[in-house]
């Protein structure tokens, strides 16, 4: 990390390339979750989890290619997804629901399936998961409440903690990152499913810790003599490179493990590791490029304002 020990660089005078490359990487995402809409029906592809359907889980005995079972199990019910799980013989199949068929249906129908093709010795349903279309729906809106929740809670922190302005910027900044975020799953049609929730979640705390890290630094510098005086460009520079060696570092480190999920994690776990080594590049490109900006325009927009603290320091001592 030396060579950021005394790093002066002029992030905010680039702010307005941040803002084309934002606004492009967002106009991109809409874009294709309006291709979606009018292509798979939705402008997200949602899985099993939310649309409903089942999770069979099946073990082979002998060898059975990817492609045979896709032969096997299509038909009009709608396209079954089929992944290798761990072992070589081992697969998961994802059906969805179809109109003449509720979950158990599904299910069955898989079972029956296997059974003409192979005989019932051949495999083994090592687990079996039904999610029916109602609880498809409210899952769909309880993982938008509870991303909405987050933005909520973080606002009231950074209020309290900071200033307003801080937790408004802060806020800014993590809805960037799930708008780019849900742009790139919607652009590679990744499926949507609990996990995706889960990393989407892991993603906001990331990104609003590393905002969090740099607007402390902002705050302590503020706090100096002088620093409430000093031109705000220069004092959000200084800022980002004091905290620039621990960004660095943390996200590097980061995206190691990630990048290792990916390559040696299998199939289970590789849109989730995917999901979050891309939240994780934009988390830590929006801390720099999208939060302090926002703090910048909000403070030319609405003044600097002071919080409770800030107001308490400089209050005249009383005997």
């Amino acid at each position: 990390m030396r060579i950021f020990g005394k790093a002066q660089y002029r992030f905010i005078e680039r702010r307005q390339v941040a803002y084309v490359v934002s606004g492009a990487a967002i106009l991109v995402g809409v874009a294709a979750m309006v291709v979606n809409v009018f292509t798979i029906g939705s402008w997200q592809n949602y899985g099993v989890d939310f649309k409903g359907g089942s999770f069979v889980q099946v073990r082979f005995q002998r060898p059975v290619t990817d492609a045979e079972l896709r032969s096997l199990l299509s038909g009009p019910g709608g396209a079954m997804e089929i992944t290798r799980f761990g072992a070589e013989d081992e697969f998961v199949i994802r059906a969805p629901l179809s109109e003449q068929q509720d979950v158990e249906a599904v299910a069955r129908d898989i079972r029956q399936r296997l059974e003409a093709a192979y005989g019932g010795e051949a495999f083994e349903i090592v687990r079996t998961e039904l999610v029916g279309p109602k609880i498809g729906g409210e899952l769909q809106q309880k993982a938008a409440l509870a991303i909405v929740f987050s933005f909520f809670l973080t606002l009231i922190y950074l209020a309290l903690r900071f200033e307003l302005r801080f937790g408004v910027a802060a806020v800014i900044a993590t809805v960037h990152d799930i708008l780019v975020t849900l742009g790139f799953l919607a652009l590679l049609r990744i499926e949507i499913l609990l996990p995706t929730v889960a990393a989407l979640l892991t993603i906001v705390g990331y990104s609003l810790n590393d905002t969090i890290v740099v607007f402390d630094r902002v705050r302590e510098n503020l706090g100096k003599r002088g620093g409430r005086k000093e031109d705000p460009v220069a004092l959000l520079n200084r800022s980002i490179n004091e905290t620039l060696p621990r960004t660095v570092l943390t996200s590097g480190t980061t995206l190691a493990v990630l990048l290792a999920l990916l390559l040696f994690g299998g199939p289970v776990i590789r849109d989730f590791a995917l999901i979050l080594f891309f939240g994780i590049v934009v988390g830590t490109y929006s801390s720099i490029f999208v939060a302090s900006p926002a703090l910048l325009e909000i403070q030319k927009r609405f003044g600097l304002g002071e919080g409770k603290e800030a107001k308490r320091r400089r209050a005249p001592a009383t005997a």
